[in-house]
């Protein structure tokens, strides 16, 4: 393990905290912030949210961390949609949404599922609005008139495309790939169309402002589709690993308030199991594992986690995927932390 001198020196900005009290102020800021952004989308009148109010917290900036935001904000500035590619818990999400805070533009949120179709991403008609005119042109004669109009509602991609926002795309290739055929016209020719919308408002330029993070789980991942080669291809690709040892604790340490030797344990424990067992151990892995240890007590002995409390910790962590794939065998998976432990 690193000396507390190395761990300081990869530690970048006033996002890493040790303090309690700071981390409550920020996140009752953070709160506010997200309740006023939020106040439009509760009443459908827009996705919108203040780049504050998305920012995650907390967030650690490591020199590996940095390197990534620079780069990704550097195809943004190109203005160049970019696809986060990589292993479900290793950082995209929080990676993406830090990028959008950066910016200081406003930022609208998708998340995909199977469930997303051309409507939930540009909007559709919402049924009709009925009003009446009166017609008093005439002294002492009295007309009116009950006029029906169709609502349309905007949905996410119309309002960021629009309003200039940062689109953040959380697991992107979830979603059906047709739904995207949409997106074709807004990174080629800059225009979104808007079908089932008629006459002249049926599109929308794109703001020169827009931009797109797009984040999606490996290939391999269940439930993943396979987009098509044409949108894809108008992408910058960029893939997300586990971090570094260093960055890996600096994150945890973040989120649990717990003793760096402790906190080297859990990481150690993580980057073994990630190793050498068949299943995605991620650092969201590591942290939950970290809650859950700060909970429980220490050896009395020397202030340790003992080898059957992180064997037992890491194996209720873990043994959600093992009952996700529908044939593992929590048995079987407790012996092998039991030995790597």
């Amino acid at each position: 393990m690193a000396d507390d001198a190395s761990r300081k020196r990869t530690v970048r900005g006033p996002k890493i905290r040790t303090s309690r009290e700071q981390k409550s102020g920020r996140r009752a800021k953070k709160e506010l912030a997200r309740s006023a952004s939020n106040a439009g989308t509760r009443s459908g009148d827009t996705p919108l949210s203040d780049p504050a109010a998305i920012a995650p917290d907390p967030f650690v900036e490591t020199d590996a961390v940095e390197a990534l935001q620079h780069r990704i904000a550097g195809w943004l500035e190109a203005e160049q949609p970019v696809h986060l590619i990589g292993p479900t818990g290793c950082g995209k999400t929080a990676l993406a949404l830090s990028v959008a805070e950066e910016r200081a533009r406003p930022v609208v949120w998708i998340n995909g599922d199977n469930a997303v179709d051309t409507a939930a991403l540009v909007g559709s008609h919402a049924g009709g609005e009925r009003y009446e005119e009166t017609d008093q042109f005439v002294s002492g004669v009295t007309k009116k008139t009950q006029i029906v109009r169709e609502r349309w509602v905007d949905n996410p991609l119309s309002v960021a495309v629009r309003e200039g926002a940062t689109l953040v795309y959380n697991e992107f290739s979830r979603s059906n790939p047709a739904a995207h055929n949409v997106l074709l016209s807004v990174f080629e020719e800059g225009v979104l169309e808007r079908p089932g919308k008629h006459g002249e408002e049926r599109t929308i330029d794109v703001h020169p402002e827009f931009r797109t993070i797009l984040t999606s789980n490996d290939v391999e991942y269940a439930g993943v589709h396979e987009q098509q080669d044409a949108l894809l291809d108008r992408f910058i690709g960029v893939h997300v690993d586990y971090y570094d040892d260093e960055t890996e604790r600096s994150i945890v340490a973040a989120h649990v308030d717990l003793a760096d030797d402790d906190i080297g344990t859990i990481v150690e424990t993580t980057r073994a199991l990630r190793d050498e067992l068949e299943i995605i151990v991620g650092t969201r892995a590591a942290i939950t594992a970290a809650k859950g240890l700060a909970v429980f007590d220490h050896d009395g002995e020397n202030g340790k986690f003992d080898d059957e409390m992180l064997t037992n910790v890491f194996t209720d962590v873990l043994a959600p995927k093992i009952a996700r794939e529908g044939d593992g065998d929590i048995d079987e998976l407790r012996s092998q932390i039991s030995r790597v432990v």
